[in-house]
């Protein structure tokens, strides 16, 4: 116990340092900011892996500090004087905001001044921090729900928490799906149905695959980004097929048919019900091992708010450790829908054109170390990728 708050102080320091230090950067790029330096793609890849891997293990840290620090102290006996019901939600809720505030500097200076240097945004400060508290205030409400059912399926099933917590999670997976592309993402974009000619040719493609009535929509991604960027979100009558504008406005109709075409592969394959088994079957192995904690066996701790932290703990190391088999598929996935949109267009040349304008305009880089792509990568590398794309033209046609 004493080691552990050690730990806990530890971090807790290390953390404040960290935020205080990206605190200090963000007051000085706000009264200067700094000059947009050159598109160096290996240099951006570079400082993108090194943040995403500190990243990683910060947020490893601090879950695994966070139920043994006098914060946790503190909200754990605050928290327990309410109603059974409420208390992991006045738990959950504060520190989630809190957190959440805290990062700001770090989010602002790891994300948008890094993006903002390299050339991949415009958005103004105030407008990202508008989109920020936005988040602030979605996470903090979905903490609370996610507490509050959490509690009480460990106050009512204490033995069988885990397993009852996973066949909870995937009804709320699926309205996690209908919920995000109706209501939580306009809060953040505009999205308008295409038109024009490109919505007639993308159409008469998804009418050949009998899904002549797919929503397809683009979105205002230049409020954030000038990255190019086309995806497949929702489930059911929210299933849509969503293009940037940023992506409309910078490729050739050629290229957007095939971009296109690779998103209805996903589409035609329903690989979001994929991701989806895919995430339940994640949730229930975390759960499983959330449940190896040493306080599990005892019932006054299991009662306590401070006992959600402890789990958050374990689901997120757990996580972690599963991941790249997350990531293999979605991979997979890619490359099969690369496929469909080859066999869709019969113009495997299309895809090779878009997805060297997609890592021009992206700054992308072509192939990352095979250690990220195992760790951090939801699609393959675009060599690969296009090495395929070029085999398939260069093959005989069938038949």
């Amino acid at each position: 116990m004493k080691n552990r708050r050690t730990y806990a102080l530890l971090v807790g320091a290390a953390g404040l340092s960290y935020v205080a230090w990206r605190a200090w950067q963000s007051r000085a790029e706000l009264l200067a900011p700094s000059p947009q330096g050159t598109r160096d793609v290996e240099r951006y890849a570079r400082e993108r892996r090194r943040l995403a891997v500190f990243g990683t293990l910060r947020s490893l840290a601090q879950a695994w500090a966070l139920p043994e620090s006098p914060v946790a102290d503190a909200l754990d006996a605050l928290a327990a004087r309410a109603p059974a019901w409420l208390a992991p939600a006045a738990f959950a809720a504060p520190i989630t905001a809190a957190s959440a505030l805290l990062e700001l500097p770090v989010d602002f200076i790891e994300g948008y001044v890094t993006e903002r240097r390299y050339g991949l945004t415009e958005q103004s400060p105030r407008s990202w921090l508008g989109d920020q508290l936005k988040g602030v205030a979605l996470a903090t409400a979905l903490s609370a729900i996610l507490a509050t059912i959490g509690g009480a399926v460990i106050r009512r099933v204490p033995r069988g928490w885990p397993l009852v917590g996973a066949a909870i999670s995937l009804p709320l997976l699926a309205l996690g799906n209908i919920v995000v592309p109706l209501y939580v993402m306009p809060l953040f974009n505009r999205f308008e149905p295409l038109e024009g000619e490109i919505e007639r040719r993308l159409r008469a493609l998804a009418e050949r695959f009998g899904c002549g009535n797919a929503e397809i929509l683009t979105m205002n991604m230049s409020a954030q980004t000038t990255k190019a960027n086309a995806f497949v979100i929702g489930i059911g009558s929210t299933h849509r097929i969503v293009i940037g504008d940023t992506l409309l406005e910078n490729f050739t109709p050629d290229e957007i048919e095939f971009v296109v075409a690779h998103e209805l592969g996903h589409y035609v394959a329903h690989d979001t019900y994929r991701l989806m088994a895919a995430a339940e079957a994640l949730v229930t192995a975390s759960l499983l091992f959330a449940a190896t904690l040493p306080e599990n066996r005892d019932a006054a701790t299991r009662e306590r708010p401070r006992f959600l932290a402890q789990i958050s703990a374990r689901v997120a190391l757990a996580s972690t450790f599963l991941r790249p088999l997350v990531l293999k598929l979605t991979r997979d996935r890619e490359r099969a829908a690369d496929r469909f949109a080859i066999a869709a267009t019969g113009a495997p040349a299309w895809g090779v054109a878009a997805f060297e304008r997609l890592a021009e305009q992206n700054l992308a880089e072509t192939e990352s170390p095979r250690w990220f792509e195992v760790l951090f990568a939801s699609h393959p590398s675009l060599r690969e990728r296009i090495a395929a794309l070029r085999a398939a033209g260069e093959a005989p046609a069938p038949g």
